[in-house]
């Protein structure tokens, strides 16, 4: 194995490189928060794709991909530099403007409630207090870490919420205004049927159907398990 270069300065893995300071309660529960974006991505959505193996959810998730590639493009182009306090964080080689935490968490929330409020999938329209108790205010909470923590300023942060919401609503525009109707195709497809990829948003109770028929399928031979 070969002995790092001294004279070369080193760079971190940023994922989840959070720096807060030294017993200010405050910046490490924020420190914490700001990895939001991680959790979700990581433990939502590929457990989402073990378990459950939606089209919503997996245009969902390409679609924050494809607003974090939009968010680097930006940022390429753009090239306004983080605040001073990047010095500390060792982030002064990346750059700020719009913030990457920000513009995916707005896509996230402004999507999600929009899912909601059209009680797409497993969601209800009732169940829209946790957008409002849950979702929002982890959102916000995300954007003030990020200024708070130093990683970038106000506007740095005001510009990837922006963006993001805006991404977001467009994505859920072109999801089920044009894509949708494709997704009995993907469901047909080899990728679809060797993966059981499914499309459950035609449903009104999707979790009343799963329920009644997983309890159905008790009865039938065909169904029960060899173990």
């Amino acid at each position: 194995m070969s002995n790092p270069n001294p004279h070369l300065p080193l760079k971190a893995v940023t994922l989840t490189h959070v720096r807060y300071q030294k017993g200010d309660q405050l910046g490490h529960l924020l420190a914490w928060i700001s990895l939001v974006p991680i959790f979700i991505s990581l433990g939502g959505f590929f457990s989402h794709f073990i378990f459950r193996r939606e089209l919503q959810g997996m245009f969902f998730a390409l679609g924050l991909l494809i607003s974090q590639f939009i968010n680097e493009i930006v940022k390429r182009s753009v090239h306004q530099a983080r605040p001073v306090t990047c010095a500390l964080l060792e982030m002064c080689d990346s750059h700020g403007w719009p913030s990457s935490h920000s513009q995916y968490m707005c896509f996230f929330a402004v999507y999600l409630t929009l899912l909601t409020y059209n009680r797409i999938g497993a969601l209800f329209r009732t169940q829209m207090w946790i957008a409002g108790l849950v979702v929002w205010p982890l959102a916000v909470l995300t954007m003030y870490s990020r200024v708070y923590l130093g990683y970038h300023s106000v506007v740095q942060v005001f510009a990837g919420a922006v963006l993001g919401a805006a991404l977001g609503g467009l994505w859920f525009w072109l999801v089920n205004n044009f894509l949708r109707c494709h997704f009995q195709a993907i469901e047909e497809s080899a990728f679809g049927r060797f993966f059981y990829v499914k499309d459950t948003s035609h449903l009104p109770n999707v979790l009343k159907f799963e329920y009644e028929n997983a309890r159905a399928a008790r009865k039938h031979v065909s169904y029960k398990r060899l173990d």
